[in-house]
């Protein structure tokens, strides 16, 4: 279904197995009807916001390749007490009948994401979809790191970038089954709660700039939570910390009760206005969650004990 594996063959046939994940998919809009004017209506892929659809320049992938596009939206002059919704959002890509557009290639159920250039914003890396192609960014640095200094391993690390978390965990479910990992650390990224609007009582206290969030919950094993903020603590790497109620909602769920249970941790990078076209995400709190995930990977061994029971 499209998930990515790099393996780092470790210098021991233990057969121990190290998962760092990062999800691959972002938020979209499907095609869901053609009207005879040819103006687009969609459904929702993912956790897209209706309220900041009208608009939007949007890529639509379609048969013949990807045809561009935009939201549109009543004018201000026009409209009464209307907001958006996803029965009244269309999408216009500049055609004046079905036809027309059915000739672009662009057919029920082709997908479509926001179009939003990746820039840098003072100290900030600023795009759409960063939730979660940043982590994506980070464990393949970590993977270079590895391959730079010629480290040696004593464990197979995949570097695992997976599908449809989006929509359901689904990419990771599959690739926990295929794998078989013995621990798995998971990177996503979670709200900075600074931002106007929020309640830091209601959505905890994260903020750009002080680093990755680590979090409890139940499905977070906390021997491998605990080893990982002892690195944090040892290598001074700012760090905070989170929690919530149930399933984190990241691919951790996924991991974490897939073959009897799996040694799963969720590591987080603080974000700006998750699912918009304008994601935000510190530079300095990117290379310090990059730092802590190489030196975790460096500071494990098939040796750890995850065992709560342990002696």
């Amino acid at each position: 279904y499209g998930t990515a594996v790099g393996v780092i063959k470790g210098k021991k046939n233990n057969n121990y197995k190290i998962v760092l994940e990062a999800h691959a998919d972002e938020i979209g809009w499907n095609v869901s009807y053609i009207d005879e004017k040819g103006f687009i209506s969609v459904v929702r892929n993912g956790g897209s916001d209706e309220m900041v659809a009208p608009g939007q320049r949007v890529n639509i992938i379609g048969k013949k390749g990807v045809v561009r596009g935009v939201f549109g939206w009543i004018a201000i002059h026009e409209r009464d007490k209307e907001t958006p919704e996803v029965k009244n959002l269309y999408v216009d890509v500049g055609a004046k009948s079905k036809k027309e557009v059915e000739k672009m290639g662009i057919h029920i159920g082709a997908t479509m994401t926001y179009d939003s250039q990746f820039e840098i914003l003072r100290e900030y890396y600023l795009c759409r979809a960063l939730d979660n192609k940043i982590g994506g960014y980070m464990i393949a640095n970590v993977a270079r790191k590895i391959k730079k200094h010629k480290i040696e391993l004593p464990f197979d690390l995949y570097i695992v970038n997976a599908v449809q978390e989006e929509v359901g965990l689904f990419g990771a479910e599959m690739i926990a089954q295929k794998i078989k990992p013995n621990v798995a650390i998971i990177t996503d990224v979670t709200h900075d709660s600074h931002s106007p609007m929020y309640d830091t009582r209601l959505c905890g206290d994260v903020s750009c700039g002080k680093g990755p969030t680590l979090y409890y919950g139940p499905d977070v094993q906390r021997n491998l939570l605990e080893q990982i903020l002892n690195v944090a603590n040892k290598e001074k790497i700012k760090y905070q910390i989170g929690t919530y109620n149930g399933n984190s909602g990241t691919d951790t769920g996924a991991f974490f009760k897939a073959n009897g249970g799996i040694a799963s941790c969720l590591v987080s990078l603080p974000l700006k206005y998750m699912h918009t076209s304008v994601e935000m995400v510190m530079k300095k709190d990117v290379e310090n969650t990059t730092k802590l995930l190489y030196k975790t990977i460096l500071n494990m061994s098939p040796k750890d004990n995850y065992n709560y029971l342990k002696k």
